[in-house]
């Protein structure tokens, strides 16, 4: 029997799961999508759209009227509201999973309690405890808050005493955290899934090159040594057994200047780090959530081929309508995502280049990402 099948979030993730979805009729009849947003991504690509809020009760109850399965490309849905309706429609990852994930500090007390290993953290109860319990993280020491911030828009990184005002207020009204600084030597990740049946698989460790708290590179593999990259998928898999949620997430991680590894977050969904499964890989990351939600075997998540993945951000000097994208060139797939207006940092779409000739030559592939980046221009379509 096919399903139907809920997205909250109708962005460029609940689009490319849109479009896996489509490849999927044999198990997925139809796709509906929650998003604040008309004519958001997903619903180009073909799926229902209910415009609302993510966090709209009334929506996500109408979202499970029409849905046999929900998940999410977003962690903002109302996790109260979804646990309430569990039962009546399959939802995963479950919303427990998600509760977990959603709050930073419940997610470190829940690994750390795991023993999975994170960087020192404390709860930030008011200025006075931010001023009180910096001494002992030390300088710098990063600010968080707790709850809907992505891409480093919710952190702050304090220097000094005198930032440590600066800092709570960012945050006035919001919960926060303190956690301690990691002088990484390198950011990489894991996408791992794991179905309903409790099925866990890993893909090879990634590489993650950010600019402005931006992902702007990822390198599959990692260029790191066999070790780490053990260990990286070890901690993956663990995080995925005690988790229990069923779909794909990002794990992102920090390599340490003495290679220990340590948790940084979790993405309980599909994530911008996993965008190169779409060429590199046997399964695409998109279609290995909808395994893992529909309970279907997991699929194999071997690399094909070395690949580096571009995020294509709206340049700092434009804002508006820009003519259409292209890149035409042997072993470059570009995926843009109908965002047809630019501002800076905007994600509006991202271009994979795979060494389909398997030269292994990590340095050039990724000289040659960099000119194809700065080749792109953004012009006016007004």
């Amino acid at each position: 029997m096919t399903k139907n099948l809920g997205i909250i979030g109708g962005g460029q993730l609940g689009m490319m799961l849109t479009e896996a979805a489509k490849n999927m009729p044999e198990h997925i009849s139809d796709v509906i999508i929650l998003d604040p947003t008309k004519n958001c991504p997903a619903s180009i690509v073909g799926a229902k759209q209910i415009v609302a809020d993510f966090k709209d009760k009334n929506a996500i109850v109408e979202l499970s009227l029409q849905s046999d399965i929900i998940t999410y490309e977003i962690e903002s849905g109302d996790s109260e509201v979804l646990e309430s309706l569990h039962g009546e429609v399959s939802i995963n990852p479950s919303p427990n999973t998600l509760k977990i994930i959603q709050d930073k500090y419940i997610q470190k007390q829940f690994l750390r309690k795991n023993n999975i290993p994170v960087a020192d953290f404390d709860i930030i109860e008011s200025l006075d405890d931010l001023e009180k319990k910096i001494t002992d993280f030390q300088y710098p020491a990063l600010l968080k808050a707790r709850r809907d911030a992505y891409d480093g828009r919710g952190n702050f990184k304090i220097e000094n005493s005198s930032q440590i005002e600066t800092a709570y207020q960012k945050f006035s009204g919001r919960h926060t955290m303190i956690e301690k600084f990691v002088d990484f030597k390198m950011e990489v990740s894991v996408i791992a899934a794991r179905n309903i049946h409790g099925e866990i698989a890993t893909y090879q460790l990634v590489e993650n090159i950010h600019k402005d708290n931006i992902l702007e590179y990822t390198i599959a593999p990692a260029r790191v040594d066999s070790k780490i990259s053990s260990e990286a998928d070890k901690i993956a898999k663990k995080t995925m057994d005690v988790l229990q949620g069923a779909g794909v997430f990002g794990i992102e991680m920090f390599v340490t200047k003495d290679d220990k590894v340590l948790i940084n977050e979790i993405a309980p969904r599909v994530h911008n780090s996993g965008h190169h499964t779409l060429q590199s890989s046997d399964t695409s990351q998109f279609e290995q959530h909808l395994r893992a939600i529909l309970g279907l075997p997991l699929g194999s998540t071997k690399l094909r081929h070395a690949t580096i993945m571009c995020n294509i951000l709206g340049p700092k000097d434009f804002i508006g309508r820009y003519k259409p994208i292209t890149l035409e060139q042997k072993g470059v797939y570009l995926k843009m995502y109908h965002k047809n207006d630019a501002r800076p940092q905007r994600k509006l779409g991202h271009f994979n280049v795979v060494d389909e000739s398997d030269t292994n030559d990590v340095k050039s592939l990724l000289e040659r990402t960099k000119e194809i980046k700065n080749s792109i221009q953004f012009i006016s379509q007004d």
